[in-house]
Formats: C-alpha cells, structure tokens, sequence
C-alpha cells in the first residue's frame, strides 16, 4: 500500500500545473492534501473526485484558507473531520479515516510566523492533536500522522539552521514538540531510512530557492513505533512540481 502527502498550496493552482497527472502516474492508495484553499461546492468534478478514488473534505469557514482532503481507494470504515475543538476545527486542518489496520490522521498543522498568538495557537494543536493521537493509542489503533508539520525537527532537515533559529519553524519551543512526538513512541519514518542532509520538502519562491536546493524538511509520516514494522520505505518526490512543497510518502508491507 503506498500513502503520499502533499501541500498543494491551493489544489486549483497545483492541478493547472500538472496535480492530476501526479495522481495517476503515482498511483497511490491513499493521496492526503493540505492547504487545499478551497471549498467543495467551489470545485471541478475531476479535482473534487479524482477518477477512481473516494474522496474526503475538510474546509477552514473562511475562503481561500487552510483545508485538507483525502483521495482513498480503500473506503475508510470511519471518517472524521476535524478534532472536535472548534477552533482548530473552523479551519479545517484535521481529517482521521479509519482502516482496518490503522488509523489515518492527515494534518495541516498551523504556521507560526505571524505573531505571538499564532505561535501559540500553534503550540496548542500540537498538544490537543497528540493527547487525541494518545488516546487512540491506548484504545490499541496503530496510527499513521502524515502533513505538513510547519516545523522543521533538526539541523539536518533545513539548508540555514544558524540563521533560521530565531524564526518560527524552527524555534526551540517547536522543535521540542517533535522531541516530545519522538520520546512518545511516534517515528519519523523518512529518517528510517534515509539520513542524507539536503533532504527537503518546502522551498520559499524567493531567490530561486528551489532551484538552489535550500529548502526545509517541514512534512513527516509519523507512526506509532509499534507499525514501523509494517512501514517498507518512505520517500521524498523533490523533482515533483506544482507547489511549494513536494509530495512525500511511505510504502506499507
């Protein structure tokens, strides 16, 4: 079974560069997206059902915002939107499909670069998503966190790490949350199996950034440590196009 994620920066621009052509030369089982911008009602019938594969939306209330979506081939045996807390909820950064074998969690976690408030706001939905993520754990479903993380975990996952302490992405504060993911249990599972440097899933559209390769690794496969075993390999699509991001993925035994 292979699984990818992708911060589409807007799913409208990233299909008029090529998003549907991805999906099927990709082939994935399951596609989880972020950043949508978009509404449902808004959209194209070959965007809000890709051909072949039930589709899943998750919409923030104001336009143009945030947003996520899952494309499964497998129907999930329950689907949740949202958290249940409205204020994460109200901008539509959580999708949780359950499969027979796992749990599915695709997430736009919130960016805190604007102000102090986001930055904690930010801090926030770490701890309510991995209290929730937690519970599940203790109730014994193997979990699969996937999405855009905003943070970049250490040194080795971003070009500039002296000159990008101070800015939020790679704060102390935030990359102590990944610390925390990690000392409960939950694995990053490109790191499993690839411990290159230069390794990099976002790039600023300013001064030819991509090209240059100086980017940030800010997007995870998280599981619990206890389904590693059924993870066979993970990847990054960097020559992928059509957002800031790339796509990046795993595929299970």
């Amino acid at each position: 079974m292979k699984i990818i994620s992708w911060n589409v920066n807007g799913i409208r621009a990233c299909s008029r560069k090529g998003f549907l052509n991805y999906l099927k030369e990709e082939d994935p089982d399951i596609a989880c997206i972020q950043e949508t911008k978009a509404n449902p009602e808004d959209l194209e019938e070959e965007i809000l059902t890709p051909s072949g594969y039930n589709s899943i939306w998750h919409s923030a209330e104001k336009k143009g915002y945030s947003g996520v979506a899952v494309f499964t081939k497998i129907k999930p045996k329950l689907v949740l939107e949202g958290l249940g807390i409205q204020q994460y909820d109200s901008e539509g950064r959580v999708i949780i499909a359950e499969y027979d074998d796992f749990t599915l969690l695709n997430i736009y976690f919130p960016n805190g670069q604007k102000n102090e408030e986001r930055l904690q706001y930010k801090l926030d939905f770490y701890s309510d998503l991995f209290e929730y993520c937690n519970d599940l754990r203790a109730q014994g479903r193997n979990l699969i966190i996937c999405g855009d993380y905003n943070t970049a975990h250490k040194e080795i996952d971003l070009a500039n790490p002296q000159q990008n302490k101070n800015y939020s992405g790679f704060l102390k504060v935030e990359r102590e949350w990944i610390d925390r993911i990690v000392s409960w249990g939950y694995v990053d599972t490109f790191r499993c199996f690839n411990t290159l440097p230069e390794q990099y899933t976002w790039w600023t559209y300013r001064v030819g950034a991509r090209r240059r390769n100086i980017g940030w690794r800010i997007d995870y496969f998280f599981v619990n440590s206890e389904f590693l075993k059924r993870v066979e390999s993970a990847f990054i699509r960097n020559e992928v196009t059509g957002s800031d991001h790339c796509p990046t993925g795993i595929i299970l035994r």
